[in-house]
């Protein structure tokens, strides 16, 4: 793999960031938050009401990567082996033959993920974890770089079944992207992204480009005093009253990694407290519960809370 030096890495990142603002025009600061889950190595849940560019976002991202693209629409009738694939016997061979599902691939768009059933929801789990599955006593691996952009409507909407806590935590960030402004929403109906705009894409980063930005990230500082931070953020939300189940040391790692990768886009090779509290909403908000069904209002509490609790711990100089 040709190594690249770190200043053309940060250019195509900003290309990235560039051609996927010129296609969702939304205000919302959700395509940093979607570059730094990628260079997390992480997976993004997109979760919103339909029409607000989900799935437009998602499709920009992964036509402006030059790796492997897969999309599925996930339906109530869906089999865990229509994403993980099948072993299929051979009558000229007599032996069994696996053919890989649309899981094997780069990125994975998985459309309206809570539209499916959970045993199907269930087997992303391994591969969102581990970067293999299992099928048929066999172990395959999925190869870098990988991420799962998943798109959900809210959980009230009727036929749909709520992601549980285990599958939430897997996603590194969950965000809500909202409606766009009014001149951005004017530009829209001339732009027609959809039909016309997002044609043209071409890939402006590569996937070794990508793992090379990942190990960079790897190795940006965390100091104790910013470890401390995070791990008594943590803490304080295992203690509130208001809180069933507070943030685990997966979420802490989580929340280190993006910081990592926050402070890299931002060209420091060193995480500051500010890197925390940008990512403290879209990485530990769905990872904490609260009483109530999970809803959007449920989700906004959530957040409230946790920024609450973050404003509540003393941040190092």
């Amino acid at each position: 793999m040709k190594t690249t030096s770190n200043e053309h890495l940060r250019e195509r990142v900003e290309a990235l960031r560039s051609q996927i603002a010129k296609v969702y025009l939304g205000e919302s600061p959700a395509i940093d938050w979607l570059i730094c889950c990628l260079l997390s190595r992480g997976h993004v849940l997109l979760e919103d009401v339909p029409g607000v560019g989900k799935t437009l976002l998602a499709s920009t991202l992964a036509k402006s990567i030059d790796c492997p693209f897969a999309r599925v629409q996930l339906t109530p009738d869906m089999l865990p082996a229509d994403l993980l694939g099948v072993s299929i016997f051979s009558r000229d061979g007599g032996e069994l033959t696996f053919q890989p599902g649309p899981i094997f691939t780069s990125v994975l768009l998985a459309d309206e993920i809570n539209r499916t059933t959970p045993r199907t929801q269930s087997a992303l789990l391994e591969a969102m974890s581990d970067g293999r599955v299992s099928i048929d006593g066999t172990t395959h691996d999925l190869g870098e770089p990988f991420i799962v952009v998943a798109t959900q409507n809210p959980a009230e909407f009727e036929g749909t079944y709520p992601l549980p806590e285990n599958q939430l935590d897997r996603f590194l960030m969950r965000l809500s992207l909202g409606y766009p402004g009014t001149d951005a929403e004017i530009e829209l109906l001339d732009l027609r992204p959809a039909t016309t705009v997002l044609e043209h894409i071409e890939p402006v980063l590569s996937g070794d480009e990508i793992i090379q930005m990942q190990h960079q990230i790897d190795g940006v500082h965390l100091s104790e005093p910013v470890r401390r931070y995070i791990v008594e953020i943590a803490h304080k939300s295992r203690e509130a009253d208001e809180i069933m189940v507070g943030l685990s040391p997966r979420g802490s790692l989580a929340l280190a990694q993006a910081a990592r990768a926050w402070a890299w886009m931002h060209d420091r090779d060193f995480v500051e407290p500010d890197d925390v509290r940008a990512l403290l909403v879209p990485v530990c908000a769905h990872r904490i519960m609260i009483e109530g069904a999970a809803t959007g209002a449920h989700w906004l509490l959530a957040a409230e809370l946790i920024e609450g609790i973050a404003r509540s711990v003393n941040a190092p100089v």
